[in-house]
């Protein structure tokens, strides 16, 4: 029998660290050995406890939930999830947490949605198999629009699906395609407001337009169309003319948006007209989706093991026999402008 994952939870609320402590005892996999309530006590719980994941608060007295992360970064990177409020601040700061090596993160609850923590002990279990990446000490460097003159795109669509460790997976991707890219969409995992402070936070450093998703948006050259968190699917829907196509429905796979969702809206719409991606993640939303685009001609790549921060996504996928190509992170943005591009006919 394997040994439990041990927990360290960090929380200025005594009320927040026991609904944790509680939804997390629940699961037998999962050991919580202690908690503490400012940076102070959680550097020292560190030291003495040894523990396999920690659960940080955004907000707490003193050194807040960043400044913390990024000395943990730095001195003794571990697995980290983000416990973080719904509130704007509350969410461009977790955003910036997973720029920084957070693995995922969980909204607190409140009186509109007691659920939110349910999720927290498969992402625990997640947590603790990811790989932790060093500190990134530029974060997401702004990036100038470029148009590469060489470069004309043909009328194709490219389809992202990311979860666990796809903030900075898209930052990677977003930052290498040019501004005069195809139409891309993207469903990434994420509660519901963070997707949104996403899209603003991606637009400010990659070259394409990056915007979350709205229902009937055209599918345009140059821009990035990332699905709502919340009660709705991203579909791409229209014949000659594409746009998104946000739809009400059950979660698949235990999610909504989901990306095999997005991605069989993508095989039926637009057939071998696209290209498929799939990046970082646990379990395996997408896989089938990309199968059935690849069956519809789609060109499909998927990332390879040594990149992602966690292989599960991509590899179902692979298994499946879905990815045509596997690539390391850093060549996915190469591999969609050579995919997409208008084949160039020698003198």
């Amino acid at each position: 029998m394997k040994d439990p994952i041990k927990v360290l939870i960090v929380d200025d609320s005594s009320t927040m660290r026991q609904i944790i402590r509680t939804v997390l005892e629940a699961d037998p996999g999962i050991l919580v050995v202690g908690s503490a309530s400012d940076a102070a006590e959680a550097r020292q719980a560190i030291k003495s406890l040894n523990p396999d994941v920690v659960t940080l608060d955004i907000e707490m007295p003193g050194m807040n939930g960043i400044e913390f992360l990024e000395k943990i970064m730095r001195l003794r990177p571990m697995p980290v999830i983000m416990v973080s409020t719904l509130t704007d601040r509350g969410t461009d700061a977790t955003l910036h947490a997973l720029e920084l090596g957070a693995i995922d993160c969980v909204v607190k609850p409140n009186a509109t949605n007691q659920t939110s923590l349910m999720l927290l002990p498969d992402k625990v279990k997640a947590a603790a198999q990811a790989k932790v990446r060093p500190l990134m000490q530029a974060g997401l460097a702004p990036a100038a629009g470029r148009i590469d003159s060489s470069y004309r795109p043909e009328d194709v669509v490219v389809a992202i699906g990311s979860s666990t460790g796809g903030v900075e997976a898209l930052a990677v991707v977003l930052a290498g395609v040019p501004s005069n890219c195809p139409p891309i969409v993207i469903t990434q995992h994420m509660p519901p407001n963070f997707t949104r402070s996403l899209a603003d936070r991606l637009n400010r450093s990659c070259p394409p337009t990056v915007v979350e998703a709205s229902h009937g948006a055209p599918l345009s050259k140059g821009h990035v169309y990332i699905a709502p968190g919340g009660d709705r699917h991203l579909e791409i829907a229209g014949g000659s003319t594409l746009c998104c196509a946000l739809r009400a429905g059950d979660p698949v796979n235990g999610h909504r948006p989901s990306v095999d969702v997005l991605f069989n809206s993508v095989a039926r719409a637009a057939g071998k007209r696209a290209v498929g991606v799939i990046l970082t993640g646990m379990g395996g939303d997408g896989a089938e989706g990309l199968l059935h685009m690849r069956q519809a001609g789609a060109r499909t790549i998927g990332q390879d093991e040594r990149t992602c921060v966690v292989y599960g996504m991509p590899r179902v996928a692979h298994n499946l026999g879905a990815v045509e190509r596997q690539l390391p992170l850093g060549r996915i943005s190469e591999a969609i402008t050579e995919l997409t591009a208008v084949a160039r006919v020698e003198n």
